[in-house]
C-alpha cells in the first residue's frame, strides 16, 4: 500500500489552469461551479489513486495517453484536489468545513484512464465501477459496492459491508468482506480467493488448467456452477450446514480428512485439472449444473 500524499487546497481549479513546479498539468472547468474537469498527460502504466468518502467512482479505459477527471459535487462544501507527480495522478475529495453535513459531501467522480493504468481506490459509501482496465487494481470500501467488468491484472478488493461483482475478469483475484455478497460471472482467472463472513458467494466462471479457486464464508450460501465438460478436483465442507451436489465425481485419488461433524464432499470431475476448495462453517454449499 502506497503512502498517500498530502494534497494542496483546491486552488488549481481557479480559472481552469494550474501551473506548479514539476507538474505537467492542464485543467479545464465547465460553466457549472459544481462540475469540475481536469486532464493529465501520462506515459505508459500510470498510477491513479482515488480517495472519495461519499459518492460513486466510475473508471473507464480509453485509448488516449491521458487521465481525465470529471467531478460532480453535491455542494461547494466539498473540495476536489487533483495533481500529477511524474506518472502518478492523485485525486482526493474532502470537506472544506468541519460542520458540513454528510449529504453535502457527496461527489461523483468519473475518470478515464489508459487501459494499462494501475488503480488504487478508497471509497467509504456510494459505489465503485471499473470497466476495461487491465492494470493491477486495489479497491477498499466500507459500505460501497464494487463492480468490475472486463478487468485483468492483480485485483484485490476489500469491503466491510459492500457487495462485489466481477464480470469477465481475468488474472489474479482476491476479495474479502465482512457481510458483502459476491458474484463472479464469466471469470477467467487462474487464481481466485473469495472470503466473506456472512455473505453469499456465486461462482459461474471458467475453470482454467492448473488454476486454484478458494471460496469461503462463515454463513450464507456458496454456489458453484459447472458444465459437464469442466475439469477440477473438488473439496467442499460445511461444519454445520449442508452440501448439495449435482456433479458426477470420481472418488478422490488421495486421502482427505473427513470432519466428525458436518458434511463434506470430495472428488474429481473429468481429469481434475483445476483445484476447487469450498468451505463454510454454518452455510450451505451448492455445486450445481449451469442452466
Amino acid at each position: 500500500m502506497r503512502t498517500q500524499p498530502t494534497l494542496p487546497a483546491p486552488r488549481h481549479w481557479r480559472n481552469g489552469l494550474l501551473v506548479l513546479p514539476g507538474l505537467l498539468l492542464f485543467s479545464a472547468t465547465s460553466a457549472s461551479a459544481d462540475r469540475l474537469v481536469q486532464h493529465f498527460k501520462v506515459e505508459a502504466h500510470p498510477v491513479v489513486t482515488i480517495h472519495n468518502p461519499n459518492g460513486t467512482v466510475t473508471v473507464r479505459a480509453w485509448t488516449k495517453s491521458e487521465v481525465m477527471v470529471v467531478a460532480n459535487r453535491a455542494t461547494d462544501r466539498v473540495a476536489v484536489d487533483a495533481e500529477q507527480t511524474g506518472n502518478r495522478v492523485d485525486i482526493l475529495t474532502r470537506p472544506v468545513s468541519e460542520t458540513s453535513a454528510p449529504e453535502d459531501l457527496r461527489t461523483d467522480v468519473e475518470i478515464s484512464v489508459p487501459e494499462d493504468a494501475e488503480l488504487q481506490i478508497h471509497n467509504d459509501s456510494g459505489g465503485v465501477n471499473v470497466s476495461n482496465v487491465l492494470g493491477d487494481m486495489n479497491v477498499e470500501t466500507i459500505a460501497a459496492g464494487v463492480d468490475l467488468e472486463d478487468a485483468a491484472g492483480y485485483l484485490t478488493v476489500k469491503t466491510v459491508g459492500g457487495s462485489f461483482q466481477c464480470v469477465r475478469c481475468a488474472g489474479r483475484l482476491e476479495v474479502s468482506s465482512i457481510s458483502g455478497n459476491f458474484r463472479l460471472i464469466d471469470v477467467r482467472s487462474y487464481y481466485v480467493r473469495a472470503q466473506t463472513s456472512t455473505g453469499n458467494i456465486l461462482f459461474n466462471g471458467e475453470f482454467l488448467p492448473n488454476a486454484t479457486y478458494r471460496l469461503k464464508n462463515y454463513s450464507g450460501v456458496i454456489e458453484l456452477r459447472f458444465s459437464p465438460g469442466d475439469s477440477f478436483d473438488l473439496s467442499a465442507t460445511s461444519l454445520k450446514g449442508k452440501v448439495h451436489n449435482e456433479a458426477k465425481l470420481d472418488p478422490p485419488s488421495h486421502h482427505h480428512f473427513l470432519p466428525r461433524f458436518g458434511n463434506a464432499l470430495f472428488g474429481t470431475l473429468n481429469s481434475g485439472r483445476a483445484s476447487v476448495q469450498l468451505s463454510s462453517f454454518d452455510g450451505t454449499i451448492n455445486v450445481l449444473k449451469r442452466n
